[in-house]
């Protein structure tokens, strides 16, 4: 469904100015400020505010995570950007699919209410985002990770690397996403499956995808063959993936 036209001007004012904020907080580079107000602004008119809302806070908590330390971080030569600002294929890797989730559901639903299956994929595909930048940005401060396929040590930030802060943050990231992901659909009145389920769900493919990210890491990113930013998109798509897979396979007997 789409916004009635004073709340699609709410919207859209709402998301600009988001992400001029983002910008002038040193969080998104111009580009990326730009393109995450274009995704950004259908995510709100076609779903609605809580698919804003959520999108909003993860953008938050990244921001945080990555300065976090940020000194340390530049000392070993493993931060994000020049001074933790985020690029355009960095938050197109975390966005496209979101936003392709609310606008195919929102094409299919025509006038109908959304259905209760998006708000899962939709907080399964950010709690795979919040994981990842949680076990990236926390993990790379461990003073020991290992290869996840040799199991030998690495240095931490190496890609495929895992260590036993950064899985712990990991699922911090992703149980955090899957809760606050269904109270704001509550809030929000947003279509909702039961909680102990969309919760379970969400937090289980965000954390398994977190997971599959490090495995394309040490397979494909090492070798060349995938970019970072194709790594986030393929392991968001596998969080997308088993998040409907539990629904297909769990969803009746809820």
């Amino acid at each position: 469904m789409v916004l009635p036209l004073e709340l699609a001007v709410v919207g859209a004012l709402a998301t600009g100015l988001l992400a001029l904020a983002a910008v002038i907080s040193g969080a998104l580079t111009r580009s990326a400020g730009v393109v995450a107000a274009a995704f950004g602004l259908v995510i709100v008119i076609l779903g609605g505010f809580p698919y804003l809302a959520l999108l909003v806070l993860f953008v938050v908590a990244s921001v945080l995570a990555t300065r976090y330390g940020f000194e340390e971080k530049q000392r070993r030569h493993v931060q994000e950007g020049t001074a933790g600002e985020r690029g355009v294929w960095n938050v197109v890797a975390h966005i496209v699919l979101p936003t392709a989730l609310v606008l195919g559901f929102a094409l299919a639903a025509g006038d109908v209410a959304l259905p209760p299956l998006l708000p899962l994929l939709y907080t399964a595909a950010l709690a795979f985002g919040a994981a990842d930048t949680f076990a990236s940005e926390f993990g790379v401060l461990s003073g020991k990770a290992w290869g996840i396929l040799s199991l030998r040590p690495v240095e931490p930030g190496t890609n495929g690397g895992v260590s036993v802060l950064g899985t712990l943050w990991a699922f911090t990231g992703a149980a955090t996403t899957a809760i606050v992901g269904w109270l704001l659909f509550v809030v929000f009145r947003a279509p909702v499956l039961d909680a102990g389920f969309a919760i379970t769900v969400a937090l289980l493919s965000g954390f398994l995808a977190c997971q599959v990210d490090s495995l394309l890491g040490a397979l494909l990113e090492n070798r060349g063959v995938l970019t970072k930013g194709s790594t986030n998109f393929l392991a968001m798509l596998s969080s997308i993936g088993i998040a409907f897979l539990l629904f297909e396979a769990l969803g009746s007997i809820v």
